[in-house]
């Protein structure tokens, strides 16, 4: 298992991929904040923490990091994630 981290702004539908979206457009979220990033992860059945770090391309930005034990790849986590937002 390898730790994979996870910044809202990767769910974020108003930032564009090069701004720092990682997930389709048709599956990211208005206004996404760790909690319920947190809640897709626990409901994915994985166990998150919460970190306050910042995301270095939005670092005035303070909205935090999860980080996560997963198996498989961090794309595949993502999506995972995404469908549960």
């Amino acid at each position: 298992m390898a730790l994979r981290l996870l910044y809202p702004a990767y769910f974020d539908v108003s930032l564009t991929r090069k701004e720092g979206r990682r997930v389709a457009k048709d599956k990211a979220v208005d206004h996404p904040d760790i909690a319920r990033l947190a809640r897709a992860i626990r409901a994915l059945g994985l166990s998150p923490t919460q970190e306050d770090k910042k995301y270095p391309g939005r670092w005035y930005d303070a909205s935090g990091r999860i980080s996560v034990e997963y198996a498989g790849t961090k794309e595949d986590l993502l999506k995972a994630v995404a469908e549960k937002l």
